[in-house]
């Protein structure tokens, strides 16, 4: 329970065992309170706060991390009103603009290469022979023409589909789930929207969507990496 739940290094029990003693000896003691809650907010910082930051704008690379330094140097003139910088509100804004900047950038630069293959890829595919365009650089491929109802953004769609990199990757697949999958079409990436919402009932495409219409910068695991133009083949089978 120790090492699991509350993550004490059974080593240390003598320590555990006088946290415990001092902390029930405090009784109502505010000062000893505080001092405690500091001591807890601290490891949260430590074990929480930075890995969850430094993994939001540099993903799995374990080289850059989010200072500690300057974080707690932030969060203490915060707490005692002290910063003549910025106040708590334009500090959360500045970090809602700033991190999606930081994180493109570390992920640009380990996954530039990437990107550059897609981008060429991108561009290959619209000079293909019987290949349309969607907009913002979504293309497709008539493979069957469907008879049936275009769906609008806020249908519900029942659809068979198979998801793939450029070199082949299959990341994701009704087929191999054995059962369709069911979504409203705008409930799903910006180029599948696109793709479903010009689509007939009955109809088969090969879909063709650039990083900017699919998950951007957004590092999704080992298979679907940052930038990511996504191949898919959509068998559009009906509304409901």
């Amino acid at each position: 329970y120790l090492t699991q739940r509350m993550g004490v290094d059974t080593t240390y029990i003598d320590e555990f065992i006088k946290g415990i003693v001092e902390g029930a000896n405090a009784g109502e003691n505010k000062k000893k309170a505080a001092y405690y809650a500091g001591l807890q907010m601290g490891q949260q910082i430590s074990t929480q706060w930075i890995p969850g930051i430094s993994y939001e704008m540099f993903g799995d690379d374990s080289v850059q991390t989010a200072s500690l330094q300057n974080l707690l140097a932030g969060f203490i003139d915060g707490s005692t009103g002290n910063s003549n910088i910025m106040n708590v509100e334009a500090a959360v804004s500045t970090a809602e603009t700033l991190m999606p900047i930081v994180k493109k950038k570390a992920m640009e630069a380990k996954f530039g290469d990437w990107k550059k293959q897609c981008e060429e890829y991108m561009a290959g595919v619209a000079k293909k022979e019987g290949i349309k365009e969607l907009g913002d650089g979504v293309y497709y491929e008539v493979l069957t023409e469907g008879t049936g109802a275009v769906p609008a953004d806020t249908n519900r769609v029942s659809v068979n589909y198979e998801g793939k990199l450029l070199n082949d990757t299959i990341f994701d697949s009704s087929y191999k789930r054995g059962e369709p999958a069911k979504f409203r079409c705008n409930q799903v990436i910006p180029g599948w929207t696109k793709a479903l919402t010009n689509m007939p009932v009955g109809s088969s495409w090969m879909v063709y969507i650039p990083q900017e219409q699919a998950y951007g910068s957004e590092n999704r695991g080992e298979k679907l990496p940052p930038f990511s133009c996504l191949i898919f083949k959509i068998d559009l089978l009906g509304i409901e």
